[in-house]
């Protein structure tokens, strides 16, 4: 590894860049965090010249407003961020000799549930599994872009993030989006929780690892179960209600990926960073939440806010 690597992080606006951001900061690393749009090529190349990255992390791309909805109806814009702009960012890189890591989604598949969905029965999906789920125009965008980056630029990563969730309620975060909606659906799934994940990514560009990379924490969780916890631990005031698929799809425009991810590729890394002495640490998806929402707690008490809102 490379004790002078320079990060350039892309989507300095996103919600997950910034917390990347900050977490470079903690730990002395040098960073440039740029909202430029990856398809602006000219602007990318003077800022490659002038900051001469050795990483380049892309946490940008459309998922739409208020969510992936959005992108059926906003295609090319859509296509322009999530393909072309990144395929456009990975040649750039390709072309200077810099490792490039595009945080993506496990979004692409669709796993087999009983007869009322609440038990898995089919395998954990691998990195090796072709996407199955093509329900949403952003989920066939993102599939797409990563084919073509895994068999073009052997440099690259792609890191498949599910449900990502923070300490707090920002509303990106999956656990603010679901104690929100009037009814949820209760399926179980893999999800990011993403202090656990944050540190896998630096550790991950500095490895310079390449191909594709599950990242989610290890195992399923279903709605129902994230909200019983939430109750415990931060909101005992809270209630809510399920419906079903059928009924979400009166409610929504485009189909949602439910699945779980194989995380063995992971979790062997975050145990060989953890024998080189690399402060990293991915819990399964239960204690992971169990942790998460304890420090939300805390984090609410501090700030003096109820956890109605952000």
């Amino acid at each position: 590894m490379d004790s002078e690597n320079r990060f350039l992080l892309i989507g300095s606006q996103g919600w997950i860049c910034g917390q990347l951001e900050a977490l470079l900061k903690s730990q002395g690393k040098t960073i440039h965090a740029t909202n430029y749009r990856m398809e602006d090529s000219a602007r990318m190349n003077q800022l490659f010249d002038e900051f001469k990255p050795t990483r380049v992390i892309n946490c940008a791309g459309k998922t739409g407003r208020p969510n992936v909805d959005w992108c059926e109806d906003h295609k090319v814009e859509t296509v322009r961020s999530n393909v072309i702009g990144t395929l456009m960012l990975a040649e750039l890189c390709h072309e200077r000799g810099v490792h490039f890591t595009n945080l993506a989604t496990g979004c692409i598949y669709s796993s087999t549930y009983n007869a009322d969905r609440t038990q898995l029965l089919s395998a954990p999906f691998t990195e090796a599994d072709p996407a199955n789920f093509g329900g949403s125009f952003y989920s066939f965008t993102k599939s797409r872009a990563e084919d073509l980056l895994r068999a073009t630029y052997p440099r690259s990563l792609t890191l498949r993030i599910r449900m990502p969730i923070s300490d707090d309620l920002h509303p990106r975060s999956f656990v603010t989006k679901i104690t929100r909606y009037a009814r949820v659906v209760n399926i179980p799934n893999s999800n990011s929780i993403l202090h656990d994940l944050l540190p896998m990514v630096v550790a991950m560009a500095e490895h310079e690892e390449t191909g594709v990379c599950n990242f989610t924490n290890p195992g399923a969780i279903s709605h129902n179960e994230v909200l019983a916890l939430y109750k415990e631990i931060v909101d005992p005031q809270f209630e809510w209600k399920n419906f079903s698929l059928e009924e979400q799809a009166k409610v929504i425009v485009a189909e949602r990926s439910n699945c779980e991810l194989d995380a063995t590729r992971l979790m062997q890394l975050v145990e060989q960073y953890q024998c080189e002495g690399v402060d990293v640490d991915v819990a399964e998806i239960r204690e992971a939440y169990r942790g998460c929402f304890e420090r939300m707690k805390k984090n609410l008490q501090m700030e003096g806010g109820a956890p109605v809102e952000t």
